[in-house]
């Protein structure tokens, strides 16, 4: 028997993969399924922050005394007004060395650049892709540190392919949740540790019409944006005037530099 407990936000949630019989299933739960006799604990929650992590499921986790546990989150907190990437650091690295200590193998992920996912224009695509890379730079040291099978989906081109994504451009779809499931089960057969045959990387159901994702957006999908944009619109706003506001400074700055009198292109 196998003890497999899920950390994380709305991606291991697997919002983006409805299951069968209603809710999501995502990648965690496709990556059970080839696990030796699985016992499946999902703790992650929408919306959640390393903090979030940290504080309210690790707790749970640890008492689950898990055989494989998975800590994928960071998107959430690079949208964030008082982001700081050491603060989200340190919390999924007492999250890894709680579960680490508990004796579990430990999955982490680079997460891929939110900015390129949203298809954003640049000054807003440039800051949360520095932020993004700093998460992973913190991420990477940990990973490194407790010896973590790290999945690298940052760097990894086929991931930001449209066909991997749901509608809302926010979360996998089926089919990228299940190359997100097939990727983790490739690193623990690397590493030795038993499992079964791999999760089929082909959907099991067609992929929703361009009719049917219109009507997601304009219901479900709507409601959710609604919800986040408490928070996501102000943080990607001032993300915007900051990167506007610095582009200027280093204008200026450069126009400021006096030009040596025997200078010539």
């Amino acid at each position: 028997m196998t003890t497999f407990v899920a950390l994380g936000d709305s991606i291991t949630v697997g919002m983006g993969d409805p299951a069968p019989e209603g809710g999501w299933r995502g990648w965690a739960t496709l990556l059970a399924t080839s696990l030796h006799q699985p016992v499946m604990h999902n703790l992650a929650t929408l919306g959640a922050l390393a903090a979030d992590v940290e504080h309210l499921q690790l707790p749970a986790a640890a008492a689950l005394k898990p055989d494989v546990a998975s800590v994928v989150v960071g998107i959430n907190d690079t949208l964030r007004g008082n982001f700081d990437p050491q603060r989200t650091g340190s919390a999924v690295a007492r999250t890894v060395a709680g579960l680490r200590a508990a004796g579990a193998q430990v999955l982490t992920m680079r997460l891929p650049d939110p900015g390129q996912m949203f298809g954003l224009p640049k000054s807003l695509a440039k800051p949360l892709g520095r932020r993004m890379r700093a998460v992973n730079e913190v991420v990477d040291e940990i990973a490194l540190r407790y010896d973590t099978l790290h999945l690298d989906a940052a760097r990894d081109p086929a991931i930001y392919e449209r066909r991997f994504w749901s509608v809302d451009r926010l979360h996998p779809n089926e089919r990228g949740h299940r190359f997100l499931a097939c990727e983790f089960h490739a690193l623990l057969t690397a590493a030795g540790y038993p499992v079964g045959p791999g999760p089929d990387p082909e959907p099991s159901t067609p992929p929703p019409s361009r009719m049917a994702e219109v009507r997601w957006m304009a219901t479900k999908g709507t409601m959710w944006l609604a919800r986040r944009s408490r928070d996501l619109v102000p943080a990607l706003l001032a993300l915007a005037i900051h990167e506007w506001l610095t582009a200027e400074e280093d204008v200026t700055e450069r126009e400021l530099v006096p030009v040596p009198e025997n200078y010539s292109t």
